[in-house]
């Protein structure tokens, strides 16, 4: 296992209040705290994601059926979710190669999922036009 692998593991396993977010100081503080930014961004995500579902079944009841067999709308908006954690995740890997192998590598690559599961959450939120 690399160092790098082992670093990171070891950040991700001391409790969050073992970290100052408010003001990191050290790269090891700044890793830390990307790491529990995503993880609250993705536990937001989770929370919300329920309601979602609930919303496109209930959309999915007015389907008649009659005249539509295309795939529900909740079943589509589970595979474009299943796609766009994928893309997520592939995406800010790339962009953490921006600093491949270093220690900034874990920074850059949490700093982006959080933001881009913050998008996500305004996108799933957003009222239907």
């Amino acid at each position: 296992m690399s160092f790098l692998l082992l670093f990171a593991l070891a950040a991700v396993q001391a409790s969050d209040q073992d970290w100052n977010c408010a003001d990191p100081q050290t790269q090891t503080e700044m890793n830390a705290c990307a790491a529990i930014d995503f993880r609250r961004a993705d536990a937001e995500l989770n929370r919300l994601w329920p309601s979602v579902i609930a919303s496109e079944r209930a959309a999915d009841r007015e389907i008649n059926r009659g005249y539509d067999d295309r795939p529900t709308g909740e079943e589509m908006l589970r595979r474009a979710q299943r796609a766009w954690v994928t893309f997520r995740d592939a995406h800010c890997t790339v962009e953490g190669y921006e600093n491949r192998g270093g220690t900034m590598e874990p920074l850059v690559y949490n700093t982006c999922r959080a933001q881009l599961t913050r998008e996500r959450i305004a996108q799933l939120s957003a009222p239907e036009q």
